[in-house]
Parts: C-alpha cells; structure tokens; sequence
C-alpha cells in the first residue's frame, strides 16, 4: 500500500509539474513564486504599514485586515507594467471575511495622494454575484463602467451572469479562477470558465481623464484590500501572458 501510494504521489507531482511547464510554454510568465513577494510592492499610507496586511502563508498571498481598524486601501502591485495580456489567478474567499477586494489592471498608483487610478474587476464575497464586474477607480470617472451606470448608481443581482460560480473555502471546490484578457479597448474577465464580463472601453478608457492619469490603456496589477474592510483571503497560481510582444 505504501509503494502504491507512493507511486500515485509521485504521479500527481509530475502531473502537475507538466501542467506549470505547459503554461509556461503557452508564453505564461509565473508572478508569484509562493514564497516571496518578489515583483511586488505594497502600496498604502506610512500608517497602514504597521498593520502587515500582506504577507506570504502556507503557499499563497495572504490579504488579511481582520484585525486593521480604521486603515485605508492598500494595494499589492506590480512593479512591471503591462498593456495587453491575458492574466489568470487563484483567490480562496471565506464566509467571516465581509470585505471587497479586486484587481486593478492597466492602474498607476500616485504616492502623493495615496491613490491607485485606473479600471479594477471587483471581487465580492459578501456579495459574490458583484465579482467579475468592472468598478473604476481612476479620479474623475469614479463609477461602475461594466455594467455601465452613471456616477451615483449602484449596481444590483439583476445585473449579474445567471451562470456565475463562485466558491468558499469551506467547499469541495474552495479555489476561485479567474482569467482577465485585456486587448486594447476590449476586457474579459472569466471567473471559473464563465464568462462574467465583456467591455469594450474605447473611448473611455483612453479619454481625457485617463490619458491624465496616464493610466486605463498601461499600468500596473494590483490587489486590492478596500479601505475600512475587513478582509481574508488568498491568491495563487498567478500567471500572465503578454500579447503583442515582440
């Protein structure tokens, strides 16, 4: 039985090293190398550091203000930028977590103001059927842009997939999947191989306001943790590949 085990063990690792290499092979960049924030930086207020709200655990990136009273955003960025690619990740969320999160593509963080610009996709476990859709975050356009709805108007269930799955932590599948595909004006976000949104921002996304902020068409990735909020929750396998490289 040991042998057997054995044998299976050691098939389900090489299993998964092939599933890494083929990644790879597809022209998909590893951002995490799950024991480093190595390619990364914290971006939030001096106050806010003492809190520690990003660190790594047990393999992942663990987002964790449950215990930061009264901090402000924080963020996780890329320290590279990125134009168009495909972006894929895991993010485990948890039933006692009432916090949002997200993440920024195509975002610049000012260090003046203490603000990350540009277009994030939500991710809601208080509210799961919000995930996937696109809030922008960027100064003078701060609204819903996917679904598109006018400054001061919320989105509701109604405006969500049918089709949407989202997991918690404590259920047989307890990882999320996400892939976001930026190309152009044209974002897709699928969570678990559904597709939850489909926004073409031209016009918006390159418009004065975000030409400004020299952000929405190049940036940086960040994960979010919103201001106040508190949050749980891990990241993984996360992966890009970039489009259009020479």
């Amino acid at each position: 039985m040991r042998i057997h085990l054995a044998i299976v063990a050691a098939f389900m690792l090489a299993a998964a090293s092939q599933v890494g290499a083929a990644e790879e092979t597809d022209g998909f960049v590893s951002l995490f190398d799950g024991k480093s924030l190595d390619g990364w930086r914290i971006c939030c207020k001096p106050i806010d550091e003492r809190w520690k709200m990003w660190r790594i655990d047990n393999g992942s990136i663990l987002a964790d203000s449950m215990n930061a009273r009264g901090h402000d955003y924080s963020w996780l960025a890329t320290r590279k930028e990125y134009g168009d690619f495909i972006f894929r990740m895991k993010f485990q969320a948890y039933r006692d977590s009432k916090g949002n999160s997200g993440v920024q593509i195509r975002s610049r963080y000012d260090f003046g103001s203490w603000w990350m610009d540009g277009p994030q996709v939500d991710i809601n476990p208080p509210g799961p059927w919000r995930t996937g859709m696109m809030w922008d975050e960027t100064r003078g356009n701060r609204r819903w842009i996917c679904p598109d709805l006018p400054d001061g108007k919320w989105v509701d269930e109604t405006m969500s997939s049918p089709k949407l799955k989202f997991y918690y932590s404590d259920q047989n599948i307890n990882w999320n999947e996400m892939e976001i595909t930026a190309v152009g004006s044209k974002v897709k976000v699928a969570l678990n191989g559904v597709t939850v949104t489909d926004y073409d921002g031209k016009g918006m996304l390159d418009d004065k306001v975000h030409r400004e902020r020299n952000t929405g068409t190049k940036g940086v990735i960040a994960l979010q943790i919103h201001s106040g909020d508190q949050l749980r929750m891990r990241y993984k396998d996360i992966f890009i590949r970039e489009l259009g490289q020479k």
